[in-house]
């Protein structure tokens, strides 16, 4: 087990946090953008962002108990999250009656990105809920390494 383990672990977390924020401020920012893609020959509306993360280590969680109070040696395999994929939310675009957008078709309705503002910002509390804590225990860690260094 590495010295700077924990300290490994909550920033891989932290980095993969700081992508979800800013995915969901850019999902947030076109909420309302109509003409993000030209495909087929017209303007599609922006799609939805979500942000994969997995694990780094492909060890089960089981294999870390057992590691823990140690009955199994530890393998030291890397631990943390990385990020897999932005991959695009495939729900259909939200059709509004608006014959006076200029994006409107030829019966009135225009497409508006599949965008949900309130489920937006659910997951904006939850990645910064996940940011702060993940500052919590790297703090933690610090803090625990600073004193074993006063102890000698």
């Amino acid at each position: 087990m590495s010295l700077f383990q924990g300290i490994n672990t909550s920033a891989s977390a932290l980095t993969a946090n700081r992508l979800r924020l800013d995915t969901i401020a850019s999902n947030i920012a076109n909420a309302e953008t109509t003409r993000a893609s030209f495909v087929d020959g017209k303007w599609q509306p922006y799609r939805r962002k979500m942000v994969e993360l997995s694990p780094r280590s492909t060890q089960s969680f089981d294999s870390f108990l057992q590691a823990a109070v140690g009955t199994v040696s530890d393998s030291g395999g890397e631990q943390g999250v990385r990020v897999t994929a932005i991959q695009e939310d495939t729900t259909p675009f939200k059709r509004v009656y608006d014959p006076a957008h200029p994006d409107a078709d030829q019966e009135g309705y225009v497409l508006l990105p599949n965008v949900d503002p309130m489920k937006e910002m659910v997951d904006l509390i939850s990645a910064s809920r996940s940011y702060e804590a993940n500052v919590t225990a790297l703090n933690a860690s610090k803090a625990m390494m600073l004193k074993a260094l006063e102890i000698k």
